[in-house]
């Protein structure tokens, strides 16, 4: 009985050891973690990062962190390294293949948020849907369409498309295309066109406006006329630039291409 009481004193006193050794490596760890944690959220680096992205890179650090210290605070209490490995690792592959698509999706909203191939606010087009960015979170990005549809798109899916974003740059041109007559004179149209879109407020003088003949087939000739203006005045500028050379070429008398209609035969 003595002997007994003796290994069970031991056993207490051992274990008791290792918990008490546990319990301030934790809470000293998790100390440290949060000191660590606010000095990186701090730095001049990460600050440059955008706010959804940067929140969570700290997080995920932080978590590591947690994994790293309950790995260490486990193995002081005495418990095999390796089961913990392979019940980790199992754990691992488990919420892998649970999380597949939601884990590409968080990759593709790190990636979006960190190298901005777009911001909200741009119109862009992707996988074919277009519309406005009115929100970019972790795991989607929301837009708008031009007939206020609400699109959300997956962020996996974005990081795998070919993104065409209208609205990155400052300026945009107008490119539309017309038909007179082939009997017309090529530069007596031209100067219509140029004369039209030279009267359009928001059509930039410089780069120059263009109209050229473009085209054209044995009773038609196509002209291309082409006008810069800002992005923001681009739909402005595109229904003017039609409005207004449409009227010119009409008041000008110039005649559009004669359509033949075969006979039908009775």
């Amino acid at each position: 009985m003595e002997d007994y009481l003796s290994k069970l004193l031991f056993s207490v006193t051992e274990y008791g050891a290792k918990l008490v050794i546990a319990v301030v490596v934790f809470f000293v760890g998790r100390f440290l973690i949060n000191k660590l944690t606010k000095r990186i959220e701090a730095g001049k680096t990460i600050q440059k990062i955008d706010g959804t992205a940067r929140t969570a890179m700290v997080s995920f650090i932080r978590i590591a962190l947690f994994v790293v210290l309950l790995v260490i605070v486990v193995s002081i209490m005495g418990i095999p390294m390796a089961s913990i490995i392979a019940l980790l690792a199992s754990a691992g592959v488990t919420i892998g293949l649970a999380l597949q698509g939601a884990l590409s999706n968080l990759a593709g909203g790190i990636m979006i948020l960190v190298f901005k191939p777009f911001k909200v606010d741009d119109y862009v087009e992707a996988n074919g849907v277009q519309g406005v960015v009115t929100d970019i979170t972790l795991f989607y990005t929301k837009m708008l369409t031009l007939d206020n549809k609400r699109i959300t798109v997956p962020n996996g899916t974005l990081m795998n498309a070919n993104v065409i974003d209208y609205t990155a740059e400052d300026i945009r041109r107008v490119d539309l295309t017309f038909l007179t007559a082939k009997s017309e004179a090529p530069e007596k149209v031209q100067n219509i066109m140029l004369q039209a879109m030279a009267s359009i407020e928001k059509v930039l003088t410089d780069p120059a406006p263009f109209a050229r003949v473009s085209g054209g087939t044995a009773e038609s000739m196509e002209f291309t006329a082409r006008g810069w203006c800002k992005t923001a005045d681009y739909w402005d500028v595109y229904f003017d630039m039609t409005q207004k050379i449409v009227e010119a070429l009409g008041a000008a008398g110039i005649e559009a291409p004669v359509v033949r209609v075969a006979e039908i035969k009775k």
